[in-house]
């Protein structure tokens, strides 16, 4: 009775599709590919269109790999989400209510035609990075992370500053910022005489300094990493001894520093902040060289097992990748 039942279902099935396939157009055959156009007599296969355009759409089939490795790699979380929302609000920020522009710049730079595309789009490319960035640490090697560690890692440090600004307006001659920026060196220059002469640090910073979250506090800046600070400002500490100021001004972005150094804990050991040091160092190593984005994408791919069952497409691939890299390089 059981197998009745099956066998009757099956017919059931079997008609369905019949009745289902017989209803729609017969699918016609060309040269043993499927026909997937035609114009007057002449039929275009799937296969002949496929020859033309695979060379020049190579980066959609790169997509599309990409998508299927990094989806599954790195799924979709909160950090990713605020990235992707914060790039849409910061890109609708220049265009406020103007919906038709703001379509238009997308479709432009990113070839989305909508939100939902540029969502996908964006998240590809946080994938990207993450991928790059998992790939580069990976190749990382002993000796580059000890180098780094010697050479970058410090302890926290202690200080206290004086800052004095460059009182110039963005719209200003360069004649006119020169002199504000020579005015603003002399007083700095004043200050550190009355350091030489005995005055306290503390003193002078609460009567002189621009910064105003710590001018009250005497310019005391408490513990932090030399690299949170800009590269002339952390350069400077790393050359004063406990209770020594520099003897010049230092300039920044922000005007010129005097800096009095306060404390200094103990250098962290290496096994307590590898993992800071390769994050770092990675990021080090992108900015240093543009094209190592590209190489680690490649490499990544590489460590996934792709296989090209077509070599015109390989060929196609591997030329867009080393313009991809060659263009990075300039």
């Amino acid at each position: 009775m059981k197998k009745n039942k099956k066998m009757i279902l099956f017919t059931s099935i079997l008609i369905t599709v019949l009745l289902i396939t017989g209803c729609g157009k017969e699918i016609e055959v060309k040269n043993g590919s499927k026909v997937a156009v035609s114009v007057s007599k002449n039929k275009f296969t799937a296969t002949e269109y496929y020859e033309k355009i695979k060379e020049d759409n190579i980066s959609i089939l790169i997509d599309m790999i990409d998508r299927s490795l990094l989806n599954k790699a790195y799924k979709t979380d909160e950090e990713e989400t605020k990235s992707i929302n914060d790039q849409i609000e910061q890109i609708k920020s220049y265009y406020g209510d103007n919906e038709e522009k703001y379509l238009q710049v997308i479709k432009q730079y990113f070839g989305a035609d909508n939100e939902d595309e540029l969502k996908e789009k964006l998240s590809l490319e946080y994938k990207r990075n993450k991928a790059v960035e998992d790939t580069i640490k990976d190749s990382l090697k002993d000796d580059e992370i000890k180098k780094y560690y010697n050479e970058k890692v410090y302890g926290q440090v202690k200080a206290s500053h004086i800052l004095i600004r460059i009182d110039a307006k963005e719209d200003a001659t360069d004649e006119e910022k020169e002199k504000a920026d020579k005015k603003a060196l002399e007083k700095a220059k004043s200050i550190i005489k009355e350091l030489e002469d005995g005055k306290k640090f503390e003193t002078l910073a609460k009567k002189n300094s621009a910064d105003e979250a710590t001018s009250t506090k005497g310019g005391d800046l408490g513990y932090f990493d030399l690299d949170t600070m800009t590269e002339a400002f952390s350069n400077a500490l790393k050359e004063l001894k406990k209770d020594e100021y520099t003897k010049e001004p230092v300039k920044t972005e922000y005007g010129y520093h005097i800096i009095l150094k306060t404390g200094e804990k103990e250098k962290p050991k290496l096994k307590d902040v590898k993992d800071d040091v390769k994050e770092k160092l990675t990021k080090q190593k992108l900015n240093d060289d543009n094209s190592l984005f590209y190489e680690a994408l490649v490499k990544y791919r590489e460590n996934n097992k792709i296989s090209w069952n077509d070599d015109v497409l390989k060929k196609a691939y591997e030329n867009y990748m080393n313009e991809l890299i060659e263009n990075a390089k300039k």
